[in-house]
């Protein structure tokens, strides 16, 4: 690997770092003024972002990693802060479904609406649909990659 190249690698290891400590930062942010912890996010940020998917205990306790012990006691707190509603599934009366309320994806795209209107304004617009286009494709093989290594860390315990 020619120097170039090594020093542009360290230097985008160094913006990628920054900008997921930046992520992380408004991440405890949001759940600081939604008063949940970051799990609690996640499981919202999964419901916010995913409405049309009918999602179950089960789906949440497979993507969070967690127990369905833990989601049920999760959802109870969510369900108490008026973040979360179980319904039972309408053909399938063993099955409960899970969704965000109203108010909190209001409560959330007001947190959200500032930096996604940013982003696009500040970032995209700076950018030709080329240069989106390799960004895209950069940022999917490194969370491909991400989330193949978290997959194995999961499972070396």
């Amino acid at each position: 690997m020619s120097s170039d190249l090594t020093l542009k690698t360290q230097s985008v290891g160094r913006a990628i770092q920054e900008y997921q400590a930046a992520v992380d930062d408004f991440d405890r942010e949001t759940a600081r003024i939604l008063h949940v912890n970051a799990t609690d996010l996640r499981c919202l940020e999964i419901l916010v972002t995913e409405p049309e998917v009918e999602t179950t205990p089960r789906t949440i306790a497979d993507r969070l990693r967690l127990t369905t012990g833990s989601v049920t006691t999760m959802l109870d707190r969510l369900e108490q802060a008026g973040y979360v509603v179980r319904t039972r599934h309408e053909s399938d009366k063993r099955k409960v479904l899970v969704s965000a309320t109203a108010l909190v994806r209001d409560r959330t795209w007001a947190i959200i609406g500032p930096l996604l209107r940013d982003g696009e304004a500040e970032v995209i617009a700076n950018f030709t649909a080329e240069e989106l286009d390799a960004v895209e494709r950069f940022l999917v093989r490194a969370t491909e990659v991400q989330r193949r290594h978290t997959a194995r860390l999961a499972e070396a315990d």
